[in-house]
């Protein structure tokens, strides 16, 4: 199944985690440490209400401002993403936002990967064309299906393995980001 269609057979929790993974993972962008959306996580896992999320994510989202982050357009994009991030976690206002989180996520490692990637946009990965495509993206669209899945098949209890590909993940970008810096500076 396409990384599309996961997203549109998602529930509010495997769609609200979906978004959230994906901004976790772009959190070396922003200059954050590794636990700053422990409490947004929490938030879908510990019975917390809707309001729980808004202010953990309100909270989350003041340290990173606080913490700054590169100037480059892969950071910018990771900053759009906690930005749009919805105070209210109704389905319909974190599937727009799971869904352009997607899309920002694959695109910022398209950025950062050094190998070319065939595909004229991320928008065909989503959708299952994946020929030619960049080892940094291939990753990327791996860790987001990952996690849909997960939530699909277990609910709640899934939300500690998606956690854990997310970290997977974050230490990845956190990786490249440091060689890029390395390399450039």
């Amino acid at each position: 199944m396409s990384l599309v269609e996961l997203i549109a057979q998602a529930d509010e929790r495997g769609l609200a985690a979906s978004g959230l993974a994906c901004l976790d993972r772009c959190v070396p962008l922003l200059g954050g440490d590794d636990e700053i959306l422990r409490p947004v996580w929490a938030s879908l896992s510990d019975g917390a209400g809707a309001e729980e999320w808004g202010e953990r994510l309100e909270q989350a989202r003041g340290k990173l401002d606080a913490a700054g982050g590169a100037g480059d357009e892969a950071a910018a994009l990771a900053h759009r993403m906690l930005e749009a991030a919805p105070a209210e976690r109704s389905a319909a206002a974190v599937r727009v936002w799971a869904d352009a989180c997607s899309v920002a996520s694959l695109q910022i490692h398209r950025l950062l990967d050094t190998a070319e990637d065939d595909a004229a946009s991320v928008d065909s990965r989503r959708e299952g064309r994946t020929d030619g495509m960049s080892p940094l993206v291939a990753a990327e669209l791996r860790r987001q299906v990952t996690v849909l899945e997960v939530l699909a098949g277990h609910g709640p209890a899934g939300l500690r393995r998606a956690l854990e590909v997310s970290v997977e993940g974050r230490r990845v970008l956190r990786a490249v980001v440091s060689r890029r810096s390395r390399q450039q500076g």
